[in-house]
C-alpha cells in the first residue's frame, strides 16, 4: 500500500512542477529543458525503489527552479541565452550549403537534405536561408520564385492589374524578416517589458 501511495504522491508532485517549468514537446526543448526533464524522470524512479519521496519531491523542485531561473536570465540577458540556449546557424544561403555551419554542428548534407525533403521542400536551388534553430528544427525561407501565392498576394495583384500599375518586386523592399537577426549576426535587444 506504502508503494502505491508514493506512486501516486510523486505524480501529483511531479505533474505540478513540470506544469510550473512549462510545456513544450521535445522538439522544441532547449538542451538545458532536456537535461532537467531527464534528470526530474530518473529522480522520481528512484524513490519507488527505495524510501525518500519527501528527497525526491525536493529533488525535482530544485530541478525546476533551476529551470525557471536559468530561462529568467535568458530573457533578461543575451549573454545567457546564447550561453545557454545558443544561436541559430545560417546552413543554406542562396541555394547552396555552408559547409562550415555543417562542421560546426556536426551534420552531414544527408541530414540537411532529410529536414528540407520533411519540410516538403524537393529542390535545394529553392531555399533562400535555411538556418538551424537552437531546438533542433529547420527554419527556412524560400526564394521569391519558390513561394506559394497567398491570397493577400493574389488581391494586391488583381488591384494593381485592374488599375493598370506594375506590382512592386518584393526584392525591392528591405530585409525585415527573422532571418536578417542571424544573417547580420547582430542581436536585437530584449522588450522593454523584459527588464
Amino acid at each position: 500500500m506504502k508503494l502505491v501511495l508514493d506512486a501516486v504522491v510523486l505524480y501529483i508532485v511531479s505533474t505540478i512542477l513540470l506544469r510550473i517549468a512549462g510545456r513544450k514537446s521535445i522538439a522544441q526543448m532547449t538542451l538545458a529543458q532536456t537535461v532537467v526533464m531527464v534528470s526530474i524522470g530518473t529522480i522520481i524512479g528512484n524513490p519507488i525503489a527505495k524510501d525518500g519521496v519527501l528527497d525526491a519531491s525536493i529533488a525535482t523542485g530544485v530541478f525546476v527552479g533551476s529551470l525557471i531561473l536559468l530561462e529568467y536570465l535568458q530573457f533578461k540577458f543575451n549573454f545567457f541565452e546564447r550561453l545557454v540556449t545558443g544561436k541559430s546557424r545560417i546552413v543554406i544561403e542562396n541555394g547552396k550549403i555552408n559547409n562550415e555551419s555543417l562542421k560546426k554542428l556536426r551534420l552531414t548534407v544527408d541530414q540537411i537534405e532529410m529536414r528540407l525533403r520533411n519540410q516538403g521542400i524537393s529542390q535545394m536551388e529553392d531555399v533562400k536561408i535555411a538556418t538551424l534553430e537552437p531546438n533542433g528544427i529547420l527554419g527556412y525561407e524560400l526564394r521569391d520564385e519558390a513561394k506559394p501565392l497567398t491570397s493577400k498576394e493574389l488581391h494586391k495583384i488583381l488591384d494593381q492589374y485592374f488599375k493598370g500599375k506594375q506590382p512592386q518586386s518584393s526584392s525591392d523592399k528591405q530585409e525585415t524578416n527573422l532571418f536578417k537577426e542571424i544573417k547580420d549576426g547582430v542581436s536585437k535587444d530584449n522588450p522593454e517589458y523584459l527588464h
